[in-house]
């Protein structure tokens, strides 16, 4: 089911960013299809707790995840070029390099009068960026951070904390 489902759902969801819930509303039944089926459980049973036992993000949290990771590549400069010249860290504005936000690792997120530019990458991935926790944020080896990230968006999905392991598809 990974193999066939959850990499269709994860690839490319990085374009999702900033979608409204109706427009996710689909990926999330598939989603909620494919626990069903691996949990064998009835369609008018509850998801929640499946999702829950087989540690799978919700759709949101996932596109949160995948923006995420690619933050972290550029902030630590494991990027390709062409995605690091997309965002600004606050450090290289003139005027703000002296601010909280620019020691804290943060990025400018520029202005943008409309919905279709609040998706684009360089909107989108420093608002994931600087919405994580500092602690996320100094973490420098990947797969830490991949694993505290995940339970970090757990807890906000679910409200419930995960054990110290945490599964490696998100």
């Amino acid at each position: 089911m990974c193999a066939f489902i959850l990499t269709r759902i994860d690839y490319c969801n990085a374009v999702l960013a900033n979608l409204p819930d109706s427009a996710l509303a689909p990926l999330q039944r598939v989603l909620h299809a494919a626990a069903r089926f691996v949990a064998a459980i009835g369609p008018r049973d509850h998801i929640t707790p499946t999702l829950i036992a087989l540690h799978w993000l919700p759709v949101r949290q996932r596109i949160t995840y995948k923006l995420s990771t690619m933050m972290h590549s550029v902030f630590y400069g494991q990027a390709p070029l062409y995605i690091s010249d997309i965002v600004t860290p606050v450090t290289h504005l003139p005027g703000r390099a002296h601010l909280r936000s620019a020691k804290n690792g943060y990025y400018n997120i520029p202005r943008v009068l409309s919905g279709f530019g609040r998706r684009s990458f360089s909107v989108s991935g420093p608002d994931a960026w600087n919405s994580l926790p500092r602690q996320l944020i100094g973490i420098a080896v990947a797969s830490t951070f991949k694993g505290h990230l995940k339970s970090e968006l757990f807890c906000q999905a679910y409200g419930v904390s995960t054990i110290a392991s945490t599964a490696a598809d998100p």
